[in-house]
């Protein structure tokens, strides 16, 4: 009996210290950081980094958030993918998680709060600051509950956060405000493990305080890809593209406005296929357009301007994570450019740049000595005789000098007298003597 009591004694220790000691030695631990607006490069970012993860033998991963929000769309891909890996996931909110960001970190199977974090106020707007329509509100907080229920969450909590009409004052929430937890409050109601104060706290909460920590970043690439199709940037590009490329027209050789316009559009879609927007079919359609663009300066008619300029909008449309702000975008950008097309035009005219080359600048004009006709003006009151019978049209002699005139409509024989009672620019009208 004694015996057994101390085998199973020494089991027990045995097996708690190996626990202890373990505290996640020889697991590996990827610490993926969520930072800034949530948009589509951010997206890229998040799918690469989890994806180099899982192919690296993850054994945790831990999504790092500061985020103020952003694209709905953007984050419902996150959140799904978030919610598609096979390894725990921890969200830890260092700073805050407020709209896209609360629902992406409701994903996650684990959530720790800073002291100072907070998450929430996840109503969502359009992008010109005003509340969405109903049916994009009733989607969302859909979405917003069923993120909570992914992780066995009170849903009533998330559904507040997106849903001011819910009434949850004691937790500063009363119907007319949007819900935004603090870390007591996340902890409980549910929606927090825990508060940590740093990474390290986070791990040995997690038991990964021996594990390998691996951290990612975004490439430069993808940093330039966030920023490049941020939804402010990317008129901005258009807009620089288009008038560089407008004023090139009217500079003498290719300079700086045509270089800046080309730079523009390079950056415009080098932004959009790193972030995974454009194909190479979009690429393809670009380059379709510009050649068909250029090519109606040598072929005339204009069919090949209207299909090369429709060609160059379908693939930036193309482009676009979301058609209607690109759509906004590329107006945008083609109301700046009517504009300073007029600008130019009135100040320059067609006479310099490229213009210059397809635009007949010749001019014939009278110092010259060139007239288009001569108004004869002097002929009016003289006499003359018909060489040819006149019906109504016909030639008459007048001084020695042969006239091609026409009567006033009626028939006048040849060898009559006539006399000429008009003439309007090279049209001679007589009347017959009698």
């Amino acid at each position: 009996m004694f015996v057994s009591v101390l085998t199973f004694l020494s089991i027990f220790t045995f097996t708690g210290t190996e626990a202890e000691a373990e505290q996640g030695e020889g697991e590996t631990v990827y610490i993926i950081p969520i930072e800034r607006e949530v948009e589509r490069g951010l997206e890229a970012f998040v799918n690469r980094a989890t994806t180099e993860a899982m192919e690296n033998g993850a054994d945790h991963i831990v999504f790092e958030i500061d985020t103020p929000g952003g694209r709905v769309d953007s984050a419902g891909q996150i959140g799904s993918h978030i919610r598609g890996l096979t390894v725990p996931t921890t969200a830890y909110i260092v700073n805050e998680a407020l709209s896209a960001g609360s629902y992406i970190a409701l994903f996650s199977n684990n959530i720790y709060f800073n002291p100072h974090a907070t998450m929430g106020a996840s109503g969502i707007i359009n992008q010109d600051g005003t509340a969405a329509d109903e049916k994009a509100q009733s989607a969302w907080l859909a979405q917003m509950k069923s993120a909570a229920e992914a992780n066995d969450r009170d849903p009533i909590y998330a559904a507040a956060m997106a849903d001011n009409s819910i009434d949850l004052p004691e937790y500063g929430a009363p119907e007319g405000q949007f819900l935004t937890l603090g870390p007591r409050e996340a902890v409980e109601v549910g929606y927090a493990e825990g508060i940590v104060s740093n990474r390290a706290e986070l791990l040995e909460e997690l038991n990964l305080s021996e594990a390998d920590v691996v951290e990612t970043e975004p490439s430069i690439a993808e940093e330039a890809a966030r920023f490049l199709t941020h939804p402010v940037v990317i008129p901005i590009l258009l807009s620089v593209a288009s008038i560089g490329l407008i004023v090139e027209l009217y500079s003498p050789g290719f300079g700086v406005p045509g270089i800046l316009g080309v730079v523009s559009l390079i950056l415009f879609f080098y932004g959009h296929v790193v972030a995974g927007l454009a194909g190479m079919e979009a690429l393809l359609l670009l380059l379709i357009g510009i050649g068909l663009i250029v090519a109606e300066f040598f072929v005339t008619g204009g069919i090949l301007g209207v299909l090369g300029i429709g060609a160059v909008v379908g693939s930036l449309l193309m482009s676009g994570y979301d058609l209607m702000h690109m759509s906004i975008s590329i107006g945008i950008a083609f109301l700046i450019t009517v504009i300073i097309a007029i600008i130019l035009f009135r100040r320059i005219g067609l006479n310099k740049g490229m213009f210059r080359h397809i635009v007949l600048r010749d001019s014939i004009t009278t110092e010259e000595g060139y007239v288009s006709s001569v108004n004869r003006l002097e002929l009016v009151g003289l006499e003359g005789k018909t060489l040819t019978p006149l019906h109504p049209s016909g030639l008459i002699e007048l001084d020695n000098e042969t006239l091609d005139v026409v009567t006033e409509g009626s028939y006048i024989d040849k060898g009559k007298q006539v006399k000429v009672i008009r003439v309007e620019g090279v049209r001679v009208v007589v009347r017959e003597v009698k």
